[in-house]
């Protein structure tokens, strides 16, 4: 993930309502050897942060239930091909066969699901690690005596 260095602007106040107000409120206070713009900057950063996580959640869960969506039309579809068939004793053998490839995709589907849904999750929360990271660097910094 890519670090923002800009210092936070009035174009800020679209993307994320309120830093200009807190910015405002803190620079009464007035704090010695205080880096408010860096404050502000942080906290955006970490909102920028946090909203990637949701957006990369969100598309995961998304492609997870379109995948699964598209797993049970097939299904759906072979199943009912497997009953228009099984008039002869010759469609039973077919049915035993289909029922067996039907339980090995069934678990072929499942792993591919959980997969996805593992990786989605792995993709948010790495965009948190890093952030937390880059926290933990500028909370170091922001503590040096100057």
């Amino acid at each position: 993930m890519e670090t923002d260095s800009r210092q936070p602007s009035t174009s800020d106040a679209g993307v994320f309502p309120g830093f200009e107000d807190i910015k405002k409120l803190i620079e009464k206070f007035q704090l010695p050897s205080v880096d408010i713009d860096a404050l502000i900057d942080w906290q955006r950063r970490d909102m920028e942060a946090l909203t990637e996580a949701n957006r990369q959640a969100t598309e995961g869960l998304k492609a997870l239930v379109e995948r699964r969506n598209e797993i049970l039309r097939e299904t759906l579809a072979e199943w009912q091909a497997a009953v228009k068939d099984a008039t002869s004793a010759e469609a039973i053998a077919k049915r035993t066969e289909a029922a067996k490839q039907g339980v090995q995709k069934a678990m072929a589907n499942f792993r591919e699901l959980s997969e996805m849904e593992a990786q989605s999750r792995n993709n948010a929360w790495k965009i948190v690690q890093e952030r937390m990271q880059e926290n933990m660097a500028t909370l170091q910094k922001l503590l040096q005596p100057k």
